[in-house]
């Protein structure tokens, strides 16, 4: 395919119809050479996690030039900066939590048009306590051959919260954000283990999801957990890699449990824009896409060989910043619990296999779900509006203009991406929880009822 100012790219048109609670979307595409971009210098934020990494390799590997985009990436203080920064056009894109663009789009907390036409990962993240509430939490752990027996259940943790409560204390533990991965897997776990982590009450102006809660969960930005948790202020953290792996190695806590095991092969961030930048820089956009679905198939490519080499980029200060041998102790398919409780863990984390860089609706449906379930979302909504929320913010169509245009000149081959002639948006009904709750997008409140704790219809 040949690059030129003088191409032209026709965008692709999407038309959404509902049929039942589905969403069919029907694509046109011009057989057409890529426009130029209209807009080439751009800014995209990250936050210093190993999951940025589609971006730092789009970069380093030069898949940004070969689109003719001259980036610049920008490591930002904590998400809602990040946030603001796109909203506000400082940055033209970022990496993002998978709820931030819906939170946004809903309204909750900021509201601004944002999309997502690309997923970056699934899995990723881990469940950290500290060393003396890990002690008190292995006397309710079966063990075998000397070792925990995983996945690790939050009812491990009940008697140690109920110590705390008798003492008359607050146990408390951090996520990244109220609308992070991090926030709704730890709420998952503790849920599913019989604790309640607190309901948030926004019409009534309580955002601090604090409501019933036998463990209060507080935000703290990623690289600070490590430090906080050391400190004493917080007794965990659900948080992304390395941060996790930074408590074994400084011998502070230990991880309990990854988010595979609470939910495998889980989405996790998202490649953020605004609505209004897709529409103005139609091919800047597909050519962003095309540029990070590289990144990802290399990060996966021949099971994980470029791995090593992935891990000696992150560890620059300009991206992750940790050493080597941290990120690499997940980064290269394997997890450290314990210190020296070294598992096989290869899917931990996944970049393009299993169709992970595609922008499921029914990925966007699970965490509208998990904010009704905790009163983020304060009223009960039909199966319809979770679809249709969906479909205005994760945006298969644009990262379909990508893929195609990947697989017309042969860079890609199409069975590396789903079927896109028959492809719904939804994935098949999801049954991998930790607690054997099955999850179909197309039925958001049956699912929710099966929660024993957790908003389910009204607020009662």
């Amino acid at each position: 395919m040949t690059l030129n100012h003088a191409s032209t790219f026709v965008p692709k048109r999407l038309t959404r119809t509902l049929v039942g609670t589905a969403l069919c979307a029907t694509v046109s595409v011009a057989q057409a050479d890529l426009g130029w971009p209209e807009k080439e210098a751009l800014t995209f934020g990250f936050i210093k996690l190993t999951d940025m990494a589609p971006l730092a390799i789009a970069y380093e590997k030069g898949y940004f030039e070969d689109e003719g985009l001259y980036v610049t990436l920008e490591a930002q203080a904590n998400w809602k900066v990040l946030l603001d920064g796109v909203i506000t056009g400082e940055l033209d894109g970022a990496h993002m939590l998978a709820g931030q663009p819906l939170a946004a789009t809903l309204g909750y907390g900021t509201q601004a048009n944002i999309i997502t036409p690309f997923s970056m990962d699934l899995n990723g993240n881990g469940i950290t306590v500290s060393n003396d509430v890990w002690a008190s939490m292995k006397e309710h752990i079966p063990h075998e051959d000397g070792k925990p027996v995983h996945p690790i259940s939050a009812e491990a943790l009940q008697p140690v919260v109920t110590e705390y409560r008798d003492r008359g204390e607050a146990f408390r533990m951090g996520m990244v954000f109220p609308v992070s991965t991090h926030n709704y897997e730890i709420r998952y776990w503790l849920a599913a283990g019989g604790l309640h982590p607190g309901y948030y009450d926004p019409a009534n102006g309580d955002t601090s999801g604090l409501i019933d809660a036998d463990v209060e969960l507080s935000v703290t930005p990623p690289p600070q957990m490590p430090s906080t948790l050391e400190a004493g202020t917080i007794k965990g953290y659900s948080v992304g890699e390395p941060w996790n792996q930074q408590a074994v190695f400084k011998g502070i806590g230990v991880p309990v449990i990854t988010d595979y095991e609470i939910w495998k092969n889980n989405p996790e961030k998202v490649f953020g824009i605004t609505e209004e930048f897709a529409e103005a820089y139609p091919n800047t956009t597909v050519r962003m896409v095309r540029a990070l679905i590289r990144a990802a198939h290399w990060l996966d490519a021949d099971n994980n060989a470029n791995r090593e080499e992935a891990v000696r980029i992150l560890s620059q200060p300009k991206y992750v910043g940790a050493d080597e041998e941290v990120i690499a102790n997940s980064m290269t398919g394997t997890f450290e619990y314990e210190r020296g409780d070294v598992r096989s863990v290869p899917d931990f984390n996944v970049f393009f296999r299993y169709n992970a860089t595609y922008p499921y609706y029914s990925d966007a449906i699970w965490y509208l779900t998990q904010m009704r379930r905790w009163g983020q979302i304060d009223e009960q909504k039909t199966d319809d509006w979770y679809v249709e929320m969906a479909a205005q913010v994760y945006r298969p169509d644009l990262y379909q203009a990508a893929a195609e245009s990947l697989i017309e000149e042969g860079t890609f081959s199409a069975d590396q991406f789903p079927a896109f002639a028959s492809e719904t948006g939804f994935k098949p009904e999801q049954t991998e929880f930790i607690d054997g709750i099955p999850y179909n997008g197309r039925e958001p409140n049956a699912y929710l009822s099966r929660f024993p704790i957790g908003l389910q219809g009204s607020n009662e």
